[in-house]
């Protein structure tokens, strides 16, 4: 061998899942500063590529490669045999021994994740994150960019809905491929008691038979038979503003919307003893839901017949005993003779009827609005903008994929099931398909980057401070131990603002999830100046995708079993006159029997956590095994640890326990 030639000792790791092996041929070879090996087969003669083994091959260099920089992998398939993935552990090298120091330690090139022969050659990194100007040599910078290049031609943009933020272009799962899809294990819900109802497409024929399908269906829910009991009590649809599946929406007003039609001596006799409006949207005790971006939304057809929408406003008094309750409810933007302002002191079933009313409009805003769009479509967006603008070593992509990674396949899902026609939208929901992307775009036109980042959410909206207020309180603090996760994570990239505005990277990615997702008059930052704004923006993608959603979508079910709090649909227009509905009437505009069922089979399947989630800043990628990031996640999860300690001792003494956003619940991204 002459004196040039140098000697490594590679091995070759395959994960230990029982299908990461593979028939194929691996090629490798690896690239230096100076040069790089021919490539050299690995699993040849006795060596396989096995789950769980070790390849350890010798690769030989001519001449001197100078700085280790690139392991190059080909996967190839093996004539005769099928051409199976292989999940590849990642791949340590020893130099040559001339030159190693005795017990040095192997390079680990990292990778985690599935090879197919399809993806032809790919370029592994050694195991260190650095921001692009931390790259010394021009060669990995180049290597940066051809990742993304790459990724670019695989993950594309699509339009789901004008107006809304952008999805990744792909036809179905499969495209996205086996390092971006997943196999969510679910405990699967009990469906036998809401299967037979199909065919059923009449009115429910009384309360006592709507009761018996709740009995069968919600007698293990402690929550559901609460609600059943408390639905029709003022104290408890205030309750619900606050802590049910939709607590975004309520807002603190000094000042009554000019198109609410009430008066001071309409509302007196609900507010305290020588008090007025006036005195108390002074005090700050008043509160407003405004529906208003459903209206004129147009409305579905369910089972052949005709639904109606509405875009109520109600408002709502906090009492002297800390209770939130509703005091006038109008079921229309537009005042007038045939739109009347419902009163606490109306009849009951006027009364109550209005209220379901509210209780419909904030069902079609949560699920299309809080849940979808605020969790699912902007976790596939910063997914698909960190897939195509920030490399894997890039400090940031590590961080955020574990919180996003999961958005492409379950939203991919969601529009070829769910959204799509036969889907629960177009057959159960009163917001349906034609009504969709009405209501999507003029959401996406509304929302606020404040509204996003909890703190402010919560102080602009004025229930930051609210006793009862149990959403408002979690949310705090699981904001607060992520946003000071994500403050030491980017101290350890960046020294200074500096760092960031110089970061073309980082960049290119804000204005890309911009250009995507965000209107000019958002507030959604454009570009970043300082670390405060990475940090602020990097929480809030990381608070959406796991703790909103879990507020969101595992609520559901609870608040929903018993239908009539949380109908999906309404068979009859909203009455234009008080006095014109009786009890037996109040049936007859709650949806059908199949459209329930089918509602609650879907809530159901969705309000599953998976017998496999990741809790929140679990995780099991291997950059956060060692050094300072494990140290970083270490201090996270104790953080998270007492918050749910906390949280569960509180639960203990509430008649109504809040579980949804206890950390040791929520998952760690949007999966279901």
């Amino acid at each position: 061998m002459g004196s040039s030639c140098q000697e490594f000792q590679v091995a070759v790791r395959t994960s230990p899942g029982p299908a990461s092996g593979t028939y194929g041929h691996l090629r490798l070879n690896l690239i230096g500063s100076q040069g790089e090996t021919p490539p050299i087969t690995v699993n040849e003669a006795d060596r396989h590529l096995l789950p769980g083994s070790v390849c350890v091959v010798r690769v030989r260099a001519a001449a001197p490669l100078g700085r280790l920089l690139l392991v190059r992998l080909r996967l190839q398939a093996r004539p005769g045999f099928p051409d199976l993935d292989w999940h590849c552990g990642g791949v340590e090298v020893r130099g040559p021994a001339e030159g190693r120091a005795e017990g040095a330690e192997p390079e680990v090139f990292l990778c985690d994740r599935w090879l197919r022969s399809a993806d032809g050659e790919v370029e592994l990194r050694s195991a260190k994150m650095s921001l692009l100007s931390g790259e010394p040599e021009q060669q990995l910078r180049q290597q940066r960019l051809r990742e993304l290049q790459l990724r670019q031609k695989h993950i594309r943009w699509r339009c789901f809905v004008d107006g809304a933020p952008h999805c990744v272009d792909v036809s179905g799962v499969k495209e996205l491929g086996p390092n971006l899809s997943y196999t969510r294990k679910s405990p699967g819900g009990e469906l036998r008691y809401l299967r037979g109802f199909t065919g059923r497409d009449e009115a429910w024929s009384g309360f006592t038979e709507l009761q018996t399908l709740f009995t069968l269906n919600g007698n293990h829910n402690s929550t559901a038979r609460f609600v059943q009991a408390h639905w029709a009590d003022d104290w408890f649809f205030g309750y619900q503003t606050l802590n049910g599946s939709n607590p975004l929406l309520l807002r603190r007003t000094r000042l009554l919307p000019a198109h609410l039609s009430v008066t001071s001596d309409m509302l007196r006799p609900f507010l305290p003893d020588r008090s007025s409006l006036e005195e108390e949207l002074e005090k700050g005790s008043v509160y407003l839901l405004d529906y208003e971006v459903l209206d004129g939304v147009p409305a579905n057809r369910i089972n052949g017949k005709p639904t109606y929408l509405c875009a109520p406003l109600c408002l709502l008094h906090l009492t002297q005993q800390g209770q939130l309750k509703p005091i006038a409810i109008q079921l229309q933007q537009t005042p007038g003779p045939q739109n009347p302002i419902f009163l606490p002191s109306d009849a009951a079933c006027d009364w109550l009827l209005a209220k379901m009313w509210v209780h419909n409009a904030d069902f079609q805003c949560h699920q299309l609005v809080s849940h979808y769009l605020k969790t699912h479509m902007l976790g596939e967006l910063c997914c698909a903008a960190t897939l195509r603008q920030l490399p894997e070593l890039h400090p940031l992509h590590q961080l955020l994929m574990p919180h996003v990674r999961t958005s492409l396949q379950i939203n991919v899902q969601a529009r070829a099931s769910l959204l799509a026609p036969n889907g629960v939208f177009d057959k159960a929901v009163g917001c349906g398909l034609e009504a969709l992307p009405v209501l999507l775009s003029r959401a996406a036109a509304r929302l606020q980057y404040r509204s996003l980042c909890v703190p402010d959410d919560l102080a602009d909206r004025g229930v930051d401070e609210l006793p009862q207020s149990y959403y408002a309180q979690d949310a705090l603090r699981v904001w607060g131990a992520l946003h000071r996760f994500v403050v030491r994570w980017v101290d350890l990239f960046y020294t200074g603002d500096d760092d960031v505005q110089q970061d073309s990277e980082l960049q290119l990615w804000i204005r890309e999830i911009h250009t995507h997702g965000f209107t000019q008059s958002s507030g959604f930052p454009q570009s970043f100046q300082t670390k405060a704004e990475v940090c602020q923006f990097v929480t809030a993608v990381v608070f959406c995708s796991s703790a909103l959603h879990a507020a969101v979508n595992f609520s559901q079910l609870d608040f929903a079993l018993w239908m009539p709090n949380c109908p999906a649909s309404m068979l009859r227009p909203p009455p234009r006159a008080k006095g014109t509905v009786t009890e037996a009437d109040i049936l007859s505009f709650l949806p059908d029997v199949s459209s329930t069922c089918g509602v609650l089979s879907a809530l159901t399947l969705l309000s599953q956590p998976a017998a496999d989630y990741v809790p929140l800043c679990h995780y099991r990628e291997a950059v956060f095994r060692d050094g300072a990031p494990r140290r970083l996640v270490e201090e996270v999860q104790a953080e998270l640890k007492a918050i749910s300690d906390d949280i569960t001792e509180r639960n203990r003494t509430l008649e109504l326990p809040y579980p949804y956003l206890c950390p040791a619940l929520i998952e760690n991204s949007v999966a279901i």
